[in-house]
């Protein structure tokens, strides 16, 4: 996953997850993307890539709290699961390395379990 592949991502679950009411993009250079993809105000998804340093955040935030992320740390994934945000789940799931329409799809099942809209 590289910076113009996330970058036309975004613009395309934009289009096709209708609960998404606004893509803003942040800060975005030929190596760097940092963008938010809104449900609500305070509900949101923020997508952060540096090819430079194989670095990516994929990240679920409400009222300002992390409830779910994946993280890419040189070219090594995480993920933070929705009961336990704050640990670090290095099991072979949470080791592998994901899109972002499948994390979305995950951030679909958690809103879902969390009753969030």
């Amino acid at each position: 996953m590289k910076v113009p592949d996330i970058a036309n991502g975004l613009q395309r679950e934009l289009k096709r997850r209708k609960y998404f009411i606004h893509l803003e993009i942040l800060e975005q250079t030929l190596s760097l993307i940092k963008a938010r993809l809104y449900i609500s105000s305070d509900l949101f998804v923020q997508v952060y890539r540096n090819d430079r340093f194989q670095t990516t955040n994929l990240v679920l935030i409400h009222n300002g709290n992390r409830l779910f992320a994946r993280d890419e740390v040189d070219g090594r994934w995480h993920r933070h699961i929705h009961t336990a945000p704050e640990e670090h789940d290095f099991s072979l799931d949470g080791q592998r390395a994901i899109e972002l329409q499948e994390f979305l799809d995950e951030v679909e099942k958690i809103l879902a379990d969390l009753n969030l809209p």
